[in-house]
């Protein structure tokens, strides 16, 4: 099956109130260009130097995404045309976004990764962090926090996944105003869990593009 029918199959079952995120790291300018021209628009790269040399050489209308856990020190390379970066797990990455999006005169969109899956290699910040994380950011005037994320434990628990999920849209509905309204959680392998538990932003990769 091909990816504009993959895409296309996937947009029409998903609710008006998702946004997809096309997770296009490690594929070729060929594939995501097919999903560009299915009417794709927002594509999430894990990778700085990919994401560079693919926003360079692909169409400008694109909104790129970083959905990696991204390193202070590689902000500056993204900084100047970056959508929305997913994946902020401390207050440290959030004043190197704004000083580097301040040289740039842009104010930049992020989300807040909060930590619910059992595993220790995720990344995000605690619960019990939210509240203060919010306070100390509203000092920082060259980024907006416009959401939260969060990435379940990978396994073949429902119940589990469905908890995590249901825990972040808890923690959600307590910060959620006019400003923080996306909450960014489901990938290929749960997203349908994820939804369902309140998601309106999924990161799809091999369902739209196959394997890596």
């Amino acid at each position: 099956m091909s990816i504009s029918v993959k895409l296309e199959r996937l947009i029409k079952n998903l609710p008006k109130h998702v946004t997809l995120v096309a997770v296009s790291k490690t594929k070729s300018h060929t594939d995501i260009l097919e999903a560009y021209n299915t009417g794709q628009r927002i594509f999430g790269e894990n990778k700085v130097q990919e994401l560079v040399e693919k926003a360079e050489s692909l169409p400008k209308d694109i909104n790129w995404h970083m959905i990696g856990h991204l390193q202070s020190n590689k902000i500056k390379y993204i900084v100047s045309f970056v959508s929305l970066i997913h994946g902020v797990d401390s207050i440290k990455l959030l004043k190197e976004i704004n000083k580097r999006a301040k040289q740039k005169n842009r104010i930049i969109e992020c989300l807040l990764q909060i930590h619910i899956a059992t595993e220790r290699s995720k990344f995000g910040f605690g619960f019990d962090e939210i509240e203060q994380a919010l306070i100390d950011t509203k000092a920082l005037k060259n980024i907006r926090i416009v959401g939260l994320m969060g990435m379940a434990t990978f396994t073949n628990n429902i119940q589990q996944i469905e908890n995590e999920f249901h825990s972040l849209k808890l923690l959600f509905n307590q910060v959620k105003n006019n400003k923080i309204s996306i909450l960014s959680m489901g990938m290929s392998g749960d997203y349908k869990i994820a939804i369902d538990n309140g998601s309106n932003m999924i990161r799809i990769g091999s369902s739209i593009f196959g394997e890596r």
